[in-house]
């Protein structure tokens, strides 16, 4: 696929004038798959069924049918959503022996149904419990802007084949910050809605109270216009709400003009690196932030924000860790196992400190109508790295790349991440964070810091 056709609205554009065929769309995004194999974001690419997808596109051009949103332009998916004919792996090995889905998950099925062609299925953290996608089992994927790094996770795949240009967009999960540190670390755009937004039904869950499906693209035009395809209610989740869709894309052009700005200090700029606080103080500044404020008890937040997610994603796989512990990842085998030996008393009182710490964000947004925080303490680890350099404190990799988006994803609340690039240095994110349900907020600020010349995915581009 040439270079003019790696955004959303360029590929869907060209196609509706006539420049160019689905097919001629497909094969060359499936070229562009083999050509860069040795990223390892994909675990399964699905050739035959995005040939089919295209030649139906085609024949709807032809006959003058009306296209839908989305014809013709290329995607993928994290492995743990289901398609139909592949098995749903979620980066585990212990599911491999499974039968294939059925059928497509819900945002899948939007997706064919907005026009879209799968390419695949992209690689992830075992289970999804992770933030670095280094799978014992299917290996690491390398980050596009520095192969010797890690291209974070859980949703490493997705991030890492947008950011090489290898597709327009992509989908994955966000638990504690999967799709957040992953677009960080990568340096492109990406969306976790607010809690219940998404239906997730047809994927693999890993903590059913703190789960999110959104997307990743190369600017927040795309990203709005993925995400007006991706909603709507659907009553087989029970935790989606069954809320009428709200299209943002066509109000990015309004901007962040008249939002109140606050930006995240305190724990956010305690666990920030300099590379990381840069980034907030940038845009905030481009977004004329009122204050820099405090989130009260953010270090306990993201303390319970552990506990909830070790005892439900213990509980989830507890048969399993007895029967065939030898088939789980190793990297996370024992803290599931743990997870599942937890006292019920302590999940009880994370449960209820969730509640309190809510009460305590929507009580800033009555302040404020956007906050913001760095994404991640620090730009990508190399691969196998052990700890990383916050300030002046060495922590261990992997569970600490998830320092500053945990705490957010504890509380549900909708969160665009946008991309900058310190002078000379790798892409890092920072956070845009809404009350609940107000993902127009965050997509708009998006567009504002993009509109300054300020956020940039610079697709394709190595350090």
């Amino acid at each position: 696929m040439s270079a003019e056709l790696l955004t959303v609205s360029a590929c869907a554009e060209a196609f509706s004038r006539g420049a160019v065929s689905a097919r001629e769309i497909a094969d060359s995004t499936l070229a562009r798959i083999g050509q860069a194999a040795g990223l390892n974001a994909f675990v399964a690419v699905t050739g035959e069924r995005m040939l089919a997808e295209a030649e139906r596109i085609d024949r709807a051009r032809a006959a003058g049918k009306a296209l839908p949103p989305l014809a013709a332009v290329p995607y993928a998916v994290k492995n743990l959503f289901d398609v139909a004919g592949v098995t749903t792996l979620a980066g585990a090995r212990l599911l491999a022996s499974n039968p294939p889905a059925v059928e497509d998950a819900v945002l899948v099925s939007r997706m064919h149904e907005a026009g879209a062609l799968l390419a695949g299925t992209l690689n992830m953290d075992a289970l999804a419990y992770g933030f670095t996608t280094e799978n014992t089992h299917y290996g690491a994927t390398r980050n596009p802007r520095d192969t010797d790094r890690s291209a974070g996770g859980s949703s490493g795949g997705s991030a890492a084949a947008v950011a090489a240009g290898l597709l327009p967009f992509s989908l994955g999960s966000d638990t504690n910050g999967s799709i957040r540190v992953p677009s960080s670390l990568c340096g492109i755009f990406g969306l976790k809605p607010t809690y219940g937004r998404l239906p997730r039904s047809g994927s693999f869950p890993f903590v059913d109270s703190f789960d999110h499906l959104g997307p990743f693209a190369g600017n927040t035009a795309d990203l709005a216009l993925v995400y007006d395809c991706l909603q709507g209610a659907d009553r087989r989740d029970a935790a989606c709400a069954q809320r009428p869709a709200e299209p943002v894309a066509a109000q990015l052009g309004r901007g962040a003009i008249g939002f109140r700005v606050g930006r995240l200090a305190g724990y956010f700029d305690e666990n920030a690196g300099t590379e990381a606080r840069w980034a907030a103080q940038a845009a905030a500044q481009i977004l004329a932030s009122e204050a820099d404020v405090e989130l009260p008890g953010t270090a306990a937040a993201r303390a319970a924000a552990y506990v909830i997610t070790a005892a439900e994603g213990g509980a989830l796989h507890l048969n399993d860790l007895r029967l065939r512990p030898e088939e789980f990842e190793p990297l996370s085998r024992e803290r599931l196992l743990a997870g599942a030996m937890l006292p019920a008393v302590w999940v009880q009182q994370a449960q209820r400190y969730r509640r309190r710490f809510l009460q305590q964000a929507l009580a800033l947004f009555r302040h404020f109508d956007l906050l913001i925080a760095p994404a991640t303490p620090v730009t990508a680890p190399l691969l196998n790295q052990p700890e990383i350099q916050v300030g002046e404190k060495i922590l261990p990799t992997r569970p600490n790349l998830g320092l500053l988006t945990q705490p957010i994803s504890f509380i549900g609340l909708p969160v665009a991440v946008v991309p900058l690039w310190p002078a000379g240095q790798l892409p890092i994110g920072v956070q845009l964070i809404a009350p609940p349900w107000r993902e127009d907020i965050c997509l708009r600020a998006a567009y504002a810091l993009e509109r300054a010349g300020l956020a940039n995915a610079r697709i394709g581009q190595r350090r």
